[in-house]
């Protein structure tokens, strides 16, 4: 072994360990903190006063998605996400109006509602909201008309190879535990939710002891904090909290599942496996695993070797492998693996788990870093009360520790993971 060289390996590793870790702590330091209230009703507030945003932007979100979705009812906590603001009409008011946006999004954690407008706007753009959720419209005509947009979605979608094969490869690995249930909904259990679901749904979950709203933007945090008091002071608490308490999903089938859509354009292919939750130690130890093989295996180009996402959720992990090639002499010969590239599958259709790389884990691992850097500060926040995290700093802390034997530690978890393969085809194609 040439030691002088293996030396001066060690301590330009450890040189960088250090800087990174300056950059973080130093990073961390910047970070503003919100102005933090509570009202008397358990709405938590948080409030950045930043004069140089162009606009006002309120970020309200409900704790609780549609992992708390009857079983047979898939969809209810997204159609309650919908009736918010069942017309496009509602929705323009944001643009026109107030020069501005609106989106709601609902997954299986959580309903955000996201909106903007002009910082002169910032009392109307709190009134608008309050009403939404403190008095939503919940009739049957709202119902029908939000209940009908998803289904004529939900059909259209279900034409889509690539969206078949994500459902089906989330079915496979988490059978009935709420991941493996659809959070938009199918068109079966759209059928079943009526509209006293949704109010039912509205009394658990749409209160203001679940919810957490954060204001950024060029306003005075006195006025927003008065104006916030008087306009979502009424809105209610439950009655009681509704724990996320899920028997564990049994152990996945292995075999792989093939499903044959008539009419296709492409060839999908899926894999999954269980990996660390979103408030699991081993987080941002998966996250920068993932990454890491994204590189390794040319995860992020589809026209190779295809893409892979990591999926944290508050109660499981979601690691999944796709590859989507569309038929056709064109599309069917391109080239499956490039320089630089490690095969993702060997010819027995196994995955291959390629040795973690010092070097990788380091160029990854700053990345990462920089990613959390760049996310906005309400969002960072209000994740930490949707999973129940410490703190911000905390989570900037954790990343941070994260060492290369962790790495190696979650990838030799993951190594003992059963995986599971969705294969959706057109009929008569041989392909696996």
């Amino acid at each position: 072994m040439n030691y002088p060289k293996f030396f001066k390996k060690i301590v330009f590793l450890s040189v960088l360990t250090l800087l990174l870790n300056f950059f973080a702590f130093a990073q961390a330091s910047k970070m503003s903190e919100p102005r933090e209230e509570k009202l008397l009703n358990g709405l938590k507030l948080l409030i950045w006063s930043d004069q140089s945003a162009p606009k006002v932007t309120a970020k309200l979100r409900i704790h609780n998605g549609a992992a708390f979705d009857p079983k047979d009812k898939m969809g209810v906590m997204a159609l309650l996400g919908d009736i918010l603001f069942p017309t496009e009409q509602a929705r323009q008011f944001f643009i026109e109006d107030l020069e501005g946006s609106l989106e709601v999004a609902s997954n299986y954690d959580y309903i955000q509602i996201t909106a903007t407008a002009k910082s002169e706007e910032v009392l109307t753009l709190l009134e608008t909201l309050a009403t939404a959720v403190t008095n939503p419209q919940i009739t049957q005509e709202n119902f029908i008309a939000v209940r009908d947009a998803r289904l004529k979605r939900i059909l259209e979608l279900e034409k889509n190879p690539i969206y078949v094969a994500d459902r089906a490869v989330a079915k496979r690995l988490f059978g009935d535990f709420p991941y493996g249930r659809s959070a938009e909904g199918t068109p079966d259990s759209l059928a079943k939710i009526d509209r006293a679901d949704l109010l039912f749904a509205k009394e658990r979950f749409l209160t203001a002891d679940n919810a957490t709203l954060a204001i950024t933007g060029n306003v005075k945090s006195d006025y927003v904090y008065r104006a916030a008091r008087r306009l979502f002071g009424t809105w209610t608490k439950a009655d009681k909290k509704i724990p996320a308490t899920f028997r564990p999903p049994e152990a996945p089938d292995v075999r792989t599942l093939t499903i044959e859509l008539l009419n296709t354009d492409r060839f999908a292919l899926r894999v999954a496996m269980n990996i660390a939750a979103r408030s699991d130690k081993d987080f941002y130890a998966a996250q920068i695993l993932t990454r890491m093989w994204q590189k390794q295996f040319c995860l992020n180009d589809e026209a190779h070797q295809g893409k892979s996402a990591y999926q944290p959720y508050l109660l499981r992990g979601f690691y999944t492998i796709s590859r989507n090639t569309l038929y056709g002499k064109e599309a069917e010969s391109r080239p499956i693996n490039t320089p630089g590239c490690q095969l993702l599958f060997q010819k027995s259709g196994k995955l291959v788990y390629p040795p973690i790389v010092q070097s990788d884990f380091e160029t990854v691992k700053k990345a990462v870093l920089w990613d959390f850097q760049q996310k906005a500060a309400a969002d960072l926040w209000l994740d930490v009360d949707t999973y129940k995290l410490v703190s911000v700093k905390d989570e900037l802390s954790k990343l941070n520790g994260v060492t290369f034997a962790d790495v190696q530690r979650v990838a030799e978890n993951l190594r003992k993971q059963p995986s599971v393969s969705v294969v959706v085809k057109k009929p008569g194609d041989t392909k696996q």
